[in-house]
């Protein structure tokens, strides 16, 4: 059992995926915080809606100021040089996350399945903690189709996130990502990128 988490768009500079918030959704994302093991940053906003609860989206990139990532790749495929063109054409999504309730159940069910969704590593930030399934070579899991898992400790982000009057409508992770939003701006559907 999995419910979808939050949507990933991947940017060439978090300075342009703002930009690209404010412009395609209407709105101005909340600032979100670095990721020191991946050697990345982001900005949020809650997309939350009645089929979608507890779901926001993430604007990714690779922080400048920070080291590379040792020993591993950046998730979502952030270091892959057709990703990186892709970006520099401009902000778009890339990934999703799905929330488990038993990260370890789900990464053995995965794995009794052929599939490899890396192994379970701890983080936290402030009062979220969560365990996320980390690939070492950052690959998307048989490109989009997949979700990366996570299991989140007692508290959500969304749990601290004010309404943003974009709502996530409907998401299809078949053919391709794609998601469908409602915004202060009007109805948008995101298609995956890279």
């Amino acid at each position: 059992m999995m419910d979808i988490d939050h949507l990933v768009v991947g940017a060439a500079s978090l300075e342009e995926g703002q930009a690209w918030c404010e412009r395609v959704l209407g709105v101005t994302p909340l600032a979100g915080g670095k990721h020191g093991l991946m050697g990345t940053h982001n900005r949020l906003l809650n997309i939350s809606s009645l089929a979608c609860p507890r779901c926001y989206l993430e604007i990714i990139a690779i922080d400048p100021e920070a080291p590379p990532p040792q020993g591993r790749a950046r998730w979502f495929d952030l270091d892959l040089p057709a990703l990186q063109q892709a970006l520099r054409a401009g902000p778009g999504l890339i990934h999703w996350v799905a929330r488990v309730p038993d990260l370890d159940a789900a990464l053995a069910q995965w794995r009794s399945e052929g599939v490899d969704a890396g192994e379970a590593v701890a983080a936290s930030r402030g009062v979220l903690s969560w365990r996320i399934a980390l690939r070492e070579d950052g690959r998307r899991l048989r490109r989009e189709a997949l979700p990366v898992p996570i299991e989140w400790g007692d508290a959500h982000p969304t749990d601290a996130m004010p309404v943003s009057g974009v709502q996530l409508l409907d998401f299809e992770a078949r053919d391709g990502l794609v998601a469908r939003l409602t915004t202060p701006l009007g109805e948008v559907i995101l298609r995956v990128v890279g």
